[in-house]
């Protein structure tokens, strides 16, 4: 049997083709599912709203005490607080993820719940407490502290300390909006707590 060279050469640069093609062929769709996967990811990105209140009026002064991991407990004292709030969601029809006129003062009624107030945990294991009709009796191993009951606010926290006081400011905060703002879209939030300049605690949760 007799081969041409040109034939032999013809039938090669036809398969090349075809291969080229091939290869042109993948890398092109992968290119567009590459896009695909890109422009999905954009458009979820590209409607995430959220907005972020941290008024100086946002404030109280308040005294209190942690217990520490050994049991210790440090000495009465107090803090000069400040807080923030941020709220993540859908924009409504007017374009805004709330009010922040109607927000504001309510976040303020809430700060001042606990202004001026000596801060008590009651879900604590290592003190014990007796309400009395003027006075709150706080022991804990042989130490008794004495209160008058209307400068004490009880909460319902392990340690008053600033993680778990954002905690409690974020469920008021949130239980008051549902209520006032029933149709808003709010997926998710955030409360910041700062007992020093440079030194907070945060709590992030799902609305």
């Amino acid at each position: 049997m007799v081969f041409s060279t040109n034939s032999f050469a013809r039938e090669l640069q036809v398969k090349i083709a075809a291969l080229d093609n091939f290869r042109h062929s993948c890398e092109s769709h992968g290119r567009r599912l590459k896009g695909r996967r890109l422009l999905a990811n954009v458009q979820c990105m590209s409607r995430s709203f959220s907005i972020e209140v941290a008024k100086d009026y946002f404030n109280f002064a308040s005294a209190h005490f942690l217990i520490f991991p050994n049991g210790q407990r440090e000495p009465l004292h107090g803090h000069n607080y400040q807080v923030s709030v941020a709220l993540e969601g859908e924009l409504d029809r007017a374009g805004v993820v709330l009010d922040f006129i109607a927000f504001k003062p309510m976040v303020k009624r809430i700060c001042d719940t606990l202004d001026h107030r000596t801060l008590i945990q009651t879900e604590s294991p290592a003190i014990k407490l007796r309400q009395r009709v003027k006075e709150i009796e706080v022991r804990y191993k042989k130490q008794k502290i004495v209160l008058p009951r209307q400068d004490v606010i009880l909460l319902p926290l392990a340690n008053t300390s600033t993680e778990l006081l954002a905690e409690h400011l974020a469920n008021q905060i949130r239980r008051q909006v549902r209520q006032q703002f029933p149709g808003s879209k709010i997926r998710y939030m955030e409360v910041g707590v700062e007992e020093a300049r440079g030194q907070r605690g945060f709590y992030r949760g799902e609305f």
